[in-house]
């Protein structure tokens, strides 16, 4: 008999909406139910949370970041751990970026076909991040999900700029896939490019398509496009991606957009937004953001949403405590915010679901979006 081939991940549509769908995921971590908001955790770690609050905030998946790993070596010390499972304790699922992103964030960078070089943030020694590298630090960190190299665009881009980029990333696709050596517990997924350009996201998810992914996800849709624009490219890329594969959306993550990336057929989301906007005092509510810091809670003695059953608010920690917190500069403003916040997003992804399975997902976006501006 022959060895049996371990398949790393497996999908399932359950319902559909028009093109709205509900599914599960399931990795040798365990199960994520689709359309899922996967939590960011840059250095390996969720700001302010521990690993026990982020799962009772109902989170399934956990990133962690492939560029910010490498800076110190940290991605050796992991591998010797045991990988990120269990190095941090999460035994649910985790997926790495690829460093694609942050590198393409730095002021300067030199970008050829090889790869890209930059100067290390920490030391200033010159670095260089190529695919190779980038799916070499990725099989160490021992993710379930890791990403394609890819050159991601800026915006404005010219089309010709945004051609290159095409070029680089399905080239660095290939390269990706060659240098992976953990195929059987981790899945690679491929990004489509193309900024804002309809005939380059066709000819960049028609080449991504051809090496048979597990998944696929759209790039370049969270660099300062707009709710508009956004939706323009993710209405006119999902489509063109296998109907029976996740589809991953990267970087999005205030609910206007989610809930409208879902209405095109999106699965999975990411954003630093619920940590990063929970440490500047902003949180979320049924009827749209809140700034803690405003002098009109001073002496406010609600939660932050009546509504949440969040640890937070179902314990009845008043905005004014939050206030007074936020003011004295105080860690626990920022745990106490955070777990609000990432519980805010699972509870709408568990609305969206059940929105879909009810074949009423369109009337639920109206009526919530109704309410989230209304505040």
């Amino acid at each position: 008999m022959g060895i049996k081939k371990t398949v790393p991940l497996k999908f399932k549509i359950d319902k559909r909406d028009n093109q709205a769908r509900t599914g599960h995921l399931r990795t040798l971590h365990g199960d994520v139910d689709t359309p899922s908001f996967m939590v960011v955790g840059t250095h390996a770690a969720v700001r302010a949370l521990t690993v026990r609050q982020v799962r009772e905030t109902g989170s399934q998946v956990v990133l962690a970041n492939t560029y910010h790993l490498l800076l110190r070596d940290r991605y050796k010390v992991i591998e010797k751990l045991g990988g990120l499972h269990s190095f941090t304790g999460w035994e649910k699922t985790i997926l790495t970026d690829s460093g694609g992103f942050q590198v393409y964030s730095l002021p300067k960078k030199d970008i050829s076909d090889k790869g890209v070089k930059f100067r290390n943030e920490l030391n200033g020694e010159e670095s260089e991040l190529t695919p190779e590298r980038s799916i070499n630090i990725q099989n160490s960190l021992g993710a379930d999900i890791i990403m394609a190299f890819d050159e991601c665009t800026p915006y404005p881009a010219s089309e010709k700029d945004a051609f290159r980029g095409v070029r680089r990333t399905l080239s660095w696709l290939e390269r990706s896939l060659k240098a992976h050596q953990r195929p059987n517990e981790q899945s690679l997924f491929g990004i489509v490019q193309g900024s804002t350009f309809p005939r380059l996201r066709r000819l960049c998810a028609e080449g991504v398509k051809t090496f048979d992914l597990p998944g696929y996800a759209i790039g370049g849709v969270s660099v300062g496009e707009g709710h508009d624009l956004l939706c323009k490219i993710t209405k006119e890329t999902a489509p063109l991606l296998p109907e029976a594969k996740p589809r991953y959306l990267m970087g999005v993550g205030l609910p206007e957009d989610i809930l409208a990336s879902v209405g095109f057929g999106i699965d999975l989301f990411d954003c630093v937004i619920p940590t990063r906007y929970a440490r500047s005092a902003s949180v979320f509510t049924r009827r749209g953001r809140l700034r803690l810091t405003h002098r009109r809670f001073r002496r406010d003695r609600f939660p932050i949403d009546p509504s949440c059953s969040c640890e937070v608010c179902s314990e009845g920690v008043s905005r004014a405590y939050l206030h007074h917190l936020f003011a004295s500069n105080e860690i626990l403003s920022a745990i106490l915010a955070s777990i609000h916040n990432v519980h805010f997003y699972q509870n709408l992804m568990a609305e969206i679901r059940s929105a879909i399975r009810s074949g009423h997902y369109d009337t639920f976006c109206d009526e919530y979006l109704t309410k989230y501006s209304g505040a």
